[in-house]
C-alpha cells in the first residue's frame, strides 16, 4: 500500500486524540460491567489478572507500536500481514479485526440499555441502542477532527469519573461512613484473597482480556496522525501505564470498599457498590459516566471499521467501493456498512434481552485473541525483514523474540480456558469454522487486488 493511497486520509488527529481514542477502546464495558463476571470468579485476586492481562498487552502493544511508527498506514496490523507474511494474512487479520470490532460494538450497544434502564427501566433496549447508533454514526461521518475531539471528551469523562471513584474509595477505606472507616479486611475476609484458587484466576484472565481490547486501536490511528514517529511511541508508552492506574487502582478500591460475593451482574459493579453503600448521587453520576464509557467504546468502533474496511479495499480484499471518501475525506461507504452491520444488536437486544452481553462477548474474544496473536507473528516476520537495520528502528519492542513466543502461549492458554466456561465453549469449538470461511472468502475474493508497495 503506497504512502500516495495513504495521504488520501487526512492526518487530522493529534497526540491527545491518539490517546484518548486507546483509552477510549480500552477504558469501556470491559472494565464497568464485565469486570463483575471476573470478580466473580476469582475474587478479590482480580487485581492480580489485570496486573498480568495488562502485562502482556503492554508487550503487543510495544510489537504494534514498533512497526506503526516505521509505516504509519491505516490498516496497521492487516497492511503488515498482508506485507510481510502474504495475501491471505492481510485478508485473515483485516476482515477478521473488522469483524471483531462489529461484536465490540454490539457489545456496547447491548450494555447502552442495561446502563438507560437504571433511570428508565421501562424504556426498550433495543431502541436506545438504536439511538446511540444512528447518532455516533453521524458523528463518525462528518470528519476525523469531529470524531477525535468527541473521542477525547467521552474519554476525559470516563477519566475524571474513575479518578473522583478511586479518591471517593480511598475516603471510604480510611474515613468510612459515619465515621467508621471501611478497613482492608474485604480483601481476605470472605474466602480468602484467591477464594477459588488459581483455577479462579486463569478463568478470569479471560474477561481480563476482553477488557484491554481496544488499545490496539493505537495502530489503527497512525494513517490519520500529524506525526505518527512522534506520537504513536508517546501514546503507547502513556496510555498502557495509564490503563493499568485506572484498572488496578479502581479495582483494588472496588474489592477494599465491597465485599467481592455482593457484586452481581444486573448493572455496573461500580454503581452497583456505591449505590448500596448508600451514596445515591455517586451512584448516579457513575451510571452516567458508564453510559458515556459505552457510547465511546462504540464511537472507537465506527472509526476503526471504517478505516479497517478501507484499507482491506486498498488491498483488493474488499469490494472497490469502500474505498470511497467523502469532501472531508471520511471513508463514508465503509463506515455506514459497519453501521449497517452492528444493527444486528438491535435485533438481538429486541429478540434474546438477557444473557446477550456475554454471548456477543464470547466470541469477540475468540476474535481479539485471533488478532493479538497475528499481531505478535507479523512482528517476528517483521522483524526478520528489517534484521540489518534493527539498530535503526524507531520504537524497537523489548524482549524479542522471548516476549513474542510468551504472549502466543499466553493466548493460548486463553482458549484454552474459554472452553472451560460454559458461556464461552462455544465460540472456541467455532473458530475453525471462522477460519474456514475466511479461506473460502479469500479464494472467492476476485481479482481485483493492490498489492502493497515494499
Amino acid at each position: 500500500m503506497s504512502s500516495d493511497t495513504q495521504s488520501h486520509l487526512a492526518r487530522g488527529l493529534k497526540n491527545r486524540h491518539i490517546q484518548m481514542i486507546a483509552l477510549g477502546g480500552a477504558i469501556g464495558t470491559g472494565l464497568f460491567y464485565g469486570s463483575a463476571a471476573s470478580i466473580q470468579l476469582v475474587g478479590p485476586g482480580i487485581i492480580v489478572s489485570y496486573i498480568i492481562g495488562g502485562f502482556v498487552m503492554y508487550l503487543i502493544m510495544r510489537m504494534l507500536g514498533e512497526m506503526s511508527t516505521e509505516e504509519p498506514v491505516a490498516g496497521a496490523f492487516s497492511h503488515f500481514a498482508y506485507k510481510y507474511w502474504g495475501e491471505f494474512a492481510g485478508f485473515l487479520a483485516g476482515w477478521n479485526y473488522w469483524f471483531l470490532y462489529i461484536l465490540v460494538s454490539m457489545a456496547e450497544l447491548t450494555v447502552v440499555g442495561i446502563y438507560v434502564a437504571y433511570w428508565f427501566p421501562d424504556f426498550p433496549a433495543w431502541l436506545t441502542s438504536l439511538i446511540v447508533l444512528v447518532t455516533i454514526t453521524a458523528v463518525n461521518l462528518i470528519n476525523v477532527r469531529l470524531y477525535g475531539e468527541a473521542e477525547f471528551w467521552f474519554a476525559i469523562i470516563k477519566v475524571l469519573a474513575v479518578i473522583g471513584m478511586i479518591v471517593l474509595g480511598l475516603v471510604l477505606i480510611v474515613f468510612g461512613l459515619g465515621g467508621e472507616a471501611t478497613g482492608l479486611s474485604n480483601l481476605w475476609a470472605h474466602g480468602g484473597f484467591f477464594p477459588n484458587g488459581m483455577w479462579g484466576l486463569l478463568l478470569s484472565l479471560v474477561v481480563v482480556m476482553f477488557s484491554f481490547g481496544g488499545t490496539e486501536l493505537i495502530g489503527i490511528t497512525a494513517g490519520e496522525a500529524d506525526d505518527p514517529k512522534k506520537s504513536i511511541p508517546q501514546a503507547i508508552r502513556q496510555v498502557m501505564w495509564r490503563i493499568l492506574i485506572f484498572y488496578i487502582g479502581a479495582l483494588t478500591v472496588m474489592m477494599i470498599i465491597f465485599p467481592w460475593n455482593q457484586v452481581g451482574m444486573e448493572g455496573s459493579p461500580f454503581v452497583t457498590i456505591f449505590g448500596k453503600l448508600g451514596i445515591g448521587s455517586a451512584a448516579h453520576i457513575l451510571n452516567f459516566v458508564v453510559l458515556t464509557a459505552a457510547i465511546s467504546v462504540y464511537n472507537s468502533g465506527i472509526y476503526s471499521n471504517g478505516r479497517m474496511l478501507y484499507s482491506l479495499a486498498e488491498q483488493g480484499n474488499a469490494p472497490k467501493f469502500f474505498t470511497k471518501l467523502g469532501a472531508n475525506k471520511v471513508p463514508y461507504v465503509a463506515i455506514l456498512f459497519s453501521s449497517a452491520c452492528t444493527l444486528v444488536v438491535v435485533a438481538i437486544n429486541y429478540l434474546i434481552p438477557e444473557g446477550a452481553f456475554m454471548q456477543v462477548m464470547a466470541v469477540a474474544t475468540t476474535a481479539a485473541t485471533i488478532t493479538w496473536v497475528m499481531i505478535v507473528l507479523v512482528h517476528m516476520k517483521f522483524r526478520k525483514a528489517h534484521a540489518a537495520d534493527v539498530g535503526k528502528l524507531t520504537f524497537p519492542a523489548p524482549f524479542y523474540p522471548i516476549a513474542n513466543y510468551f504472549c502466543v502461549a499466553f493466548m493460548a492458554v486463553i482458549l484454552v480456558m474459554m472452553t472451560q466456561m460454559p458461556d464461552m465453549r462455544l465460540s472456541v469449538l467455532v473458530l475453525p469454522v471462522w477460519l474456514i470461511v475466511l479461506y473460502v472468502g479469500f479464494l472467492f475474493r476476485g481479482n481485483a487486488r493492490t498489492a502493497p508497495a515494499e
